[in-house]
């Protein structure tokens, strides 16, 4: 069972969910409806989805938006159900890692985990990373320092960086 909720943010909608073992998803857009739509699409094949209201889920809504609009006052990691590659895990893993108010490139991020020549793989599990704000891949930029490939906009990653102290 997988329970979800949208809620608004100073960035837009975000729409949180969860599942027994943790948060899955954490998806950002500008209408509601249509982010309902294109997760509710994208987890056809996955377990039933509800997103009626439970006081469990919106207290881990509310954590995810602080993240948002405080990212100095984040609290503990929040415990997440992360599905994908061994390699996408690593790469997810290096992720959390990147300290708040600073940035690191996708190759320096390859070399990081040990797979300097796999700098398109990495993009590429950044890009796959369900759950924002979670897992920072809004930290990652491009080697000439630029923003690019985030897949909840440019503008929002750089509000996320602003916001955590970070040059964008």
């Amino acid at each position: 069972m997988i329970r979800a909720a949208i809620a608004s943010s100073s960035l837009g909608s975000v729409l949180v969910a969860t599942s027994e073992a943790g948060v899955c998803a954490v998806w950002m857009g500008d209408d509601p409806d249509a982010l309902r739509s294109l997760f509710l699409d994208s987890f056809a094949a996955h377990k039933e989805v509800s997103f009626a209201s439970d006081p469990a889920l919106a207290d881990v809504t509310a954590k995810v938006i602080a993240r948002i609009e405080r990212p100095g006052e984040a609290a503990r990691p929040l415990p997440l159900d992360l599905q994908g590659t061994p390699f996408q895990r690593k790469v997810w893993s290096a992720l959390c890692e990147i300290p708040m108010g600073t940035t690191t490139t996708y190759r320096d991020l390859a070399a990081r985990i040990g797979a300097p020549a796999a700098v398109r793989a990495v993009a590429g599990a950044c890009a796959r990373n369900q759950v924002a704000i979670a897992i920072p891949c809004h930290r990652v930029v491009r080697s000439d320092g630029n923003l690019s490939g985030y897949r909840w906009g440019i503008a929002r990653k750089k509000a996320l960086l602003v916001r955590e102290g970070a040059r964008a």
